[in-house]
């Protein structure tokens, strides 16, 4: 439990950090005079190299162990954050908002550490929860990073200089949180990797049996599907994230703490619906087997697509506000619900696969960017063609299959955690009383 805490903290900071200067564009757009066209740009640099990021990170951990890797992805990745307070152009702007991308890879190494963690019948919750609460960071920062930038200003700083100083906040705080997790997480409920290298002499092998699942996970098309379903919901919030701020300021002629706060409500969502998207995905994997969870992604998914249609029609304040807080519920459960799917994949390479699917969800956020660079689309025509494709991605649910010996395997798995319950009672420590139906792997 202390490594669940952790994890799902440091991933708040990284998306605060990551999304620091978001709600700050309306300031950075009129001192470094940008068009459209380049905040676009700035919109797809700030998801693009994610993609990679997430890739190499996944395979690094599977290697390595997620102690080491979130360790240096935090020190590092929080040097640009502070750094983009340099940038004094577009171009120089455009670099730093890439970089800053890379940490968005901590949410892979998120999800492995957790899957690790956790017994298969609540693997899908605790997924869910610590990257809700993770991107909660996402909704915090379009709140909070205006009133820091507000506060540099009441103690006499210029506005140019103000949102410079305000970024180096994020930055600090995510070099203390990589010192953290160093120090008080573990590899696995069994120790660090290292450690049961020196324990067990068959840990190599074992390990050497596993290569070549890179490949595997790679010609798998199940993770291709959940590839492009994670990009219609990872990538939306992502996307939204990104131009919430604006387009209220835009739209409804707010100011920049207003907007902010407004937009703020579509991440805070992620205090528990992404957690539900967890939960009755492992109620329907515990029910119907591993096509339940499959199934419930679908129904998710493509209520996810409705809901943003229904927001990119909304021009009435109020009730553009309630769709927003709808869709943002049927986005963020379906991320959970394709988390609680991604462990039984392939159990040799849940770093890998997690990587992939993760990878997916920066690529959606990609290919939406370019929808909102266009000078011919206004956001609200951009977001209905997303809510039109999210709706047709939906389907690809039914591409993830299981053999009748992947569900029985997962069967027998859960009928192995609730005897070995009968024996051993965890501690009842976790949300949701779970802990009495087997939190712990034993």
């Amino acid at each position: 439990m202390k490594t669940f805490h952790i994890t799902w903290f440091s991933f708040f900071l990284c998306f605060f950090g990551w999304f620091g200067v978001a709600p700050l564009m309306a300031v950075i757009r009129e001192e470094l005079m940008l068009s459209k066209s380049q905040i676009g740009n700035i919109i797809i640099s700030s998801v693009m190299i994610t993609i990679f990021a997430r890739l190499l990170i996944g395979w690094i951990a599977d290697k390595i162990g997620p102690r080491i890797t979130y360790t240096w992805l935090l020190i590092i990745g929080s040097l640009p954050v502070m750094l983009i307070g340099l940038s004094n152009d577009y171009t120089s702007f455009l670099i730093f908002r890439l970089l800053i991308g890379v940490i968005g890879a901590s949410f892979v190494i998120t999800q492995f550490h957790t899957s690790l963690m956790f017994a298969p019948n609540v693997v899908g919750t605790a997924n869910a929860t610590t990257a809700g609460w993770g991107n909660l960071g996402g909704g915090v920062t379009q709140m909070v990073m205006p009133l820091i930038f507000a506060a540099f200003v009441s103690l006499g700083y210029v506005s140019s200089e103000a949102w410079r100083y305000a970024m180096v906040v994020p930055g600090v705080l995510m070099i203390i949180m990589g010192l953290v997790y160093y120090k008080f997480t573990t590899d696995t409920p069994e120790g660090n990797l290292k450690d049961l290298k020196k324990a067990d002499p068959d840990f190599a092998i074992k390990k050497k049996a596993e290569k070549g699942q890179f490949l595997a996970a790679l010609k798998d098309y199940r993770v291709w599907g959940l590839f492009l379903i994670y990009g219609a919901c990872f990538g939306i919030e992502l996307t939204i994230n990104n131009i919430a701020s604006l387009y209220y300021k835009d739209y409804f002629n707010l100011d920049v703490k207003t907007a902010g706060l407004i937009a703020g409500l579509f991440g805070l969502m992620n205090l528990f619906a992404r957690s539900l998207g967890g939960i009755f995905g492992d109620k329907a994997g515990i029910k119907w087997g591993l096509k339940g969870r499959v199934y419930f992604l679908f129904i998710v998914l493509l209520l996810e697509g409705f809901a943003l249609i229904a927001f990119s029609k909304m021009t009435i304040l109020p009730i553009a506000i309630f769709s927003m807080i709808v869709f943002s519920l049927f986005v963020q459960m379906s991320e959970g619900a394709t988390f609680s799917v991604v462990p039984f994949i392939n159990k040799k390479a849940i770093g890998t696969v997690s990587g992939i699917v993760g990878a997916g969800g920066n690529a959606g956020a990609v290919a939406a960017g370019f929808l909102f660079k266009m000078e011919n689309v206004s956001y609200p025509q951009a977001l209905f063609i997303i809510g039109i494709i999210v709706c047709v991605i939906s389907l690809f649910a039914f591409l993830v299959r299981f053999t009748e010996e992947a569900e029985e395997e997962a069967r027998k798995e859960l009928s192995e955690v609730y005897s070995l319950n009968d024996v051993v009672q965890p501690k009842p420590v976790f949300i949701y009383s779970y802990a009495k139906k087997g939190m712990y792997k034993i």
